[in-house]
C-alpha cells in the first residue's frame, strides 16, 4: 500500500513503513525476510504462526486487536474520498450560483446586513430623518444600504450616522465587517469550488445516497458497513479507482494519504481526492498476541518517531502534509 509499502522492480520493498521497520530491525539486530501478503493475510499470518510481524498501513481496530497485538501507533490519518475528476463546462459557474450551500451563505450575509441596518435606523430615524427617515421600509432600506457600503469599504458618503448611538453602531460594524468579509469570502469560494466538480459527493454526509466502493478486508469497508452503507468491495485499490474513473461508482473510500499518493502517481486529471478526511485512524505494526518483543519494538519505535530522520521520511514519501 504505497507510499507505506512500495514494491520495487527487483522484488524488494521501500516505503514509509518499510523504512520504519528496517530501522527497528537494525537497532535490535533482528534478522528478517519479507513475504508479500494481501490485507487479510497480514492478520491471518500472525494468528496461524506463518508471520512474526506485519508491516504495512494497518489500521488499529478493536476487531483486529482481538486477534493480534499492535505496537504504539506510528501514523495518524483518516479516510478520504476519491471521485471522478470531471469539471463542469461553461454553465458550471451559473449552476454553482444555484447551489444550496452558496444560496445559504448569501442569505446569511443579507440577513446580517439587515440586522445592522435596522440597528442604525433605530438610532438615526428621528435625528437624521433626511438620510434614514421616511416609512420604516424606507428607513431600514437606507440602513441596509449603509451597512453594505460600509462593509465593502466602498463608502459612497451619501449616508452616515450622526447620533452617538448610531456612530457607536457604525464603529462596531466597521471592525466586525473585516471578520465578516473574510469569513464569507472563504465560504463562498469553498462553495463555488466544490460545486464546480461534476460529482455527487462533497463529504461523508453524502455516502448513504451514492454508490460507494472500498478495499476488500479494509477498515474503511468495515466502517462503511457499520455506518449503514452498502459498499462494493474491490480486491485492489487500483480496481476501485478504475471503477471511479469509469463511473461504476461515485466514490472510493480509503485511507487519505494512500489515495492521494495513488492519484498523484497514476490518475492525475482523471480522479481527484476531495479535501476532506473523516474517521481518524492509527497505523501500527502488528505482532502475534502476547509477543515478547512488543516492548522493545515500542521503545525503538517511539525514539525514532521523535527524530528528524522520521520527519524527513514523511516529507519524502508523503510530501507536505
Amino acid at each position: 500500500m504505497a507510499p507505506f509499502v512500495i514494491e520495487r522492480g527487483d522484488d524488494s520493498f521501500d516505503g514509509l513503513t518499510v523504512r520504519l521497520w528496517e530501522h527497528i530491525a537494525s537497532e535490535l539486530e533482528l534478522p528478517f525476510r519479507y513475504e508479500e501478503r494481501d490485507l487479510d493475510g497480514l492478520i491471518t499470518g500472525l494468528t496461524d504462526g506463518s508471520l512474526d510481524l506485519s508491516a504495512a498501513a494497518l489500521t488499529i481496530t478493536s476487531e483486529r486487536e482481538a486477534l493480534v497485538d499492535f505496537t504504539h501507533p506510528f501514523f495518524v490519518t483518516g479516510l478520504g474520498l476519491a471521485v471522478a475528476d470531471r469539471t463542469r463546462g461553461p454553465l458550471g459557474a451559473i449552476a454553482a450560483l444555484l447551489n444550496l450551500q452558496f444560496l445559504w451563505v448569501i442569505g446569511l450575509l443579507l440577513g446580517l446586513l439587515l440586522v445592522w441596518g435596522v440597528l442604525v435606523w433605530i438610532f438615526e430615524r428621528h435625528a437624521n430623518s433626511e438620510e434614514f427617515g421616511g416609512t420604516p421600509a424606507q428607513g431600514i432600506g437606507a440602513g441596509f444600504w449603509w451597512a453594505a457600503v460600509t462593509m465593502t469599504t466602498v463608502g459612497y458618503g451619501d449616508k452616515a450616522p450622526r447620533t452617538l448611538g448610531g456612530r457607536v453602531i457604525g464603529f462596531v460594524w466597521m471592525f466586525t465587517a473585516i471578520i465578516v468579509i473574510s469569513f464569507f469570502t472563504a465560504a463562498i469560494a469553498s462553495s463555488l469550488t466544490v460545486t464546480q466538480l461534476d460529482t455527487r459527493v462533497s463529504g461523508p454526509q453524502d455516502l448513504p445516497h451514492v454508490r460507494v466502493g472500498a478495499l476488500s478486508g479494509s477498515a474503511a469497508l468495515g466502517w462503511l458497513e457499520d455506518d449503514g452503507n452498502r459498499p462494493t468491495a474491490y480486491p485492489t485499490l487500483q480496481e476501485g479507482l478504475d471503477a471511479v474513473e469509469a463511473g461504476a461508482i461515485d466514490t472510493f473510500v480509503h485511507d487519505a494519504p494512500i489515495l492521494r499518493y495513488l492519484v498523484r502517481e497514476g490518475y492525475q486529471g482523471r480522479v481527484r481526492v476531495l479535501p476532506v478526511t473523516f474517521w481518524e485512524q492509527y497505523y501500527g505494526l502488528a505482532l502475534p498476541l502476547d509477543s515478547p518483543r512488543r516492548n522493545e519494538l515500542n521503545r525503538v519505535l517511539l525514539d525514532h518517531l521523535a527524530s528528524e530522520e522520521w520527519d524527513q521520511l514523511q516529507r519524502r514519501f508523503l510530501g507536505e502534509r
